[in-house]
């Protein structure tokens, strides 16, 4: 089920877990089990990537890393097929991952010999990516899709939905503000007027897209499995440099 239009769906690289997230949510479709249990089920799955890691079980991190993905996609199909919007499901996709991110290249800093500096930078790198590519994503889904769960500005707690405690989104809205928000000024500091145009074409997005989550796991994974560990935090910091050619070409074609 996809979250734009047929005329504005771009070819998404970071979603390459998509069919089998399907599959998984439609295997679910009919069960107890919700969005929040699949979340659940990708924060396992990024943890025991974690000790993979440190044992240098790279393949299977490799392979973990990817059905994280999946799953990652799993839980809002999930949530679309019962029709069970949540901003508690929504912020706690949001926050596992941008903690399970942080968690990885401190894993990856722990098994390299590289600088906690560049290690954090890299980190913040990997988030600014992701959030260019959301930021453009939500747009989109804002204006063609009337997506309205994943906002443009995430400044103040949203209504709980049916079903869900006004206590539970406020908690997990804070822990997402204080983890993103930063990130997200900047972006929009960079690229303010992206709101405004009428036009983002697929061909960037598809671009844009490499910035995704899941491509970018795809990427340390495959970087770990061939023994390049010791690039995976360099190669990070250098490709954050794409977001001002991502941007620029934004306000080219506009």
């Amino acid at each position: 089920m996809s979250k734009l239009p047929k005329e504005n769906r771009f070819i998404d690289l970071s979603d390459y877990g998509r069919p089998a997230a399907r599959i998984i949510a439609r295997s679910l479709q009919n069960t107890s089990f919700t969005a929040i249990h699949v979340t659940i089920a990708f924060i396992i799955t990024g943890l025991i990537a974690l000790v993979c890691i440190v044992n240098h079980y790279y393949w299977t991190t490799a392979a973990l890393l990817v059905l994280k993905s999946i799953l990652d996609g799993a839980d809002g199909e999930l949530a679309r097929l019962k029709n069970q919007p949540s901003y508690v499901g929504r912020y706690l996709d949001s926050v596992s991952d941008i903690i399970l991110n942080f968690l990885i290249l401190l894993t990856i800093w722990y098994i390299t010999d590289t600088s906690i500096y560049y290690t954090i930078l890299a980190f913040v790198g990997i988030q600014l990516q992701g959030t260019l590519y959301n930021y453009y994503y939500v747009i989109l889904r804002n204006k063609y899709a009337g997506d309205t769960t994943s906002r443009i500005f995430e400044d103040k707690a949203p209504t709980a939905m049916i079903g869900e405690k006004q206590r539970n989104v406020n908690i997990l809205f804070k822990v997402y503000y204080l983890l993103y928000s930063r990130f997200d000024k900047t972006i929009y500091q960079l690229d303010k007027k992206a709101i405004e145009d009428n036009h983002l074409p697929n061909w960037l997005m598809t671009a844009v897209s490499t910035f995704g989550l899941g491509f970018q796991l795809l990427i340390i994974g495959m970087m770990l499995a061939f023994n390049l560990e010791q690039l995976i935090i360099p190669f990070f910091i250098g490709y954050s440099t794409f977001i001002l050619v991502f941007i620029g070409l934004r306000k080219l074609v506009n």
